[in-house]
């Protein structure tokens, strides 16, 4: 009997992205110490995690999240809570699973929604429809388990695309009577880690979390036509997006960190070897001539800048919020300082 092939097509907009995608995690492995630091892995696993969720309706958010993450206690109903408990838990396992195992992957639903459903890491014994789509009958779910896995263990598709198919033909065949979009995504990101262990740090469920719409819109456009090819696509851009933002979250840190470490009376002609990004660049110009002259006033800076007053006075106002600029007395007769200590996250 022939073997099962999940239906889609390669296109020449995933060849393209996928040869632009490579060269960047190349530029990314090659600096990996920067990318994989206890610090940056805790915060993108907060940013996957509150974007997964905020993907099924659980708004508990970053910051909340980071205080579970803690042991501390937040205010939020109990199935909030548990939401969050559950993927913090689900993910904590990211380097165990084997991506091509059944077993895992119903291990990785029974930690995620074990205070949350009757029965955690076992298959629906009841049929389900999703919005317009009727999910396969669940008495056929465990053979098309089954075959999806058998699948992923021996195709030779490029990591992206056979990670994009899997979450597709999983949330087509819709397992579990809960919890499936969860999966869906951490799985992806799974698959994706055992390829290159630089996903860990790469909050992809956050990039998709805020084009939530285009996300179903792809899932909808693929069951439609009866292929993965449009969810491929999608995902493939998303995986890229995520990439793309790593990369600038990295170069900001260094251009505010390289920024405070410059001594006082530095002239601002001398270069510093820092890579710029607006309005990364804007800042950490502002704050360089802050420091060459600590009474500068908006007007002075967005006038050397060729930018309106208002857009310097916004960027101000970030930088106070970052805790990196404080405002020393008053407007009339004070002065700015570049808080070093921000450095350090505030600390």
């Amino acid at each position: 009997m022939e073997k099962y092939k999940p239906p889609y097509k390669i296109t020449s907009k995933m060849v393209n992205e996928i040869s632009r995608i490579s060269e960047e995690l190349v530029k990314l492995e090659f600096n990996e110490k920067k990318y994989l630091t206890p610090l940056l892995r805790k915060k993108n696993r907060v940013k996957t995690i509150a974007g997964t969720l905020e993907i099924e309706g659980n708004f508990l958010g970053e910051e909340k999240i980071t205080a579970i993450l803690d042991g501390k206690k937040v205010l939020g109903t109990m199935q909030e809570i548990n939401e969050v408990e559950g993927a913090i838990n689900a993910y904590k396992e990211l380097n165990k699973y084997k991506y091509d195992s059944l077993d895992d992957l119903l291990k990785s639903h029974k930690i995620l929604m074990i205070n949350l459903l009757n029965t955690p890491g076992q298959f629906r014994n009841v049929n389900v429809g999703v919005g317009k789509h009727i999910a396969p009958p669940a008495n056929r779910v465990n053979e098309l388990m089954a075959d999806l896995f058998d699948w992923l263990k021996n195709t030779d598709e490029h990591p992206l695309i056979k990670s994009s198919v899997f979450h597709y033909e999983f949330e087509f065949i819709h397992p579990f009577s809960d919890g499936n979009g969860r999966i869906g995504r951490l799985w992806q990101t799974v698959i994706l880690y055992n390829w290159k262990k630089i996903f860990s740090a790469m909050p992809i469920e956050s990039i998709v979390r805020d084009s939530q719409q285009e996300y179903y819109n792809a899932i909808e456009q693929s069951t439609r036509i009866g292929e993965s090819t449009p969810f491929i696509e999608f995902m493939i851009n998303m995986i890229s997006n995520s990439i793309i933002r790593a990369k600038k979250e990295q170069t900001k840190k260094e251009v505010v960190n390289d920024t405070l470490n410059v001594p006082l009376n530095v002239p601002l002609n001398v270069p510093l070897n820092v890579p710029l990004n607006a309005p990364s660049d804007r800042e950490f110009k502002i704050l360089k001539f802050i420091i060459n002259n600590n009474k500068i006033t908006s007007k002075d800076i967005a006038k050397k800048l060729k930018v309106t007053d208002k857009t310097i006075k916004r960027d101000i106002a970030k930088l106070k919020k970052d805790n990196k600029l404080i405002r020393i007395g008053s407007l009339k007769n004070g002065y700015w300082k570049v808080n070093k200590i921000s450095k350090q996250g505030g600390k």
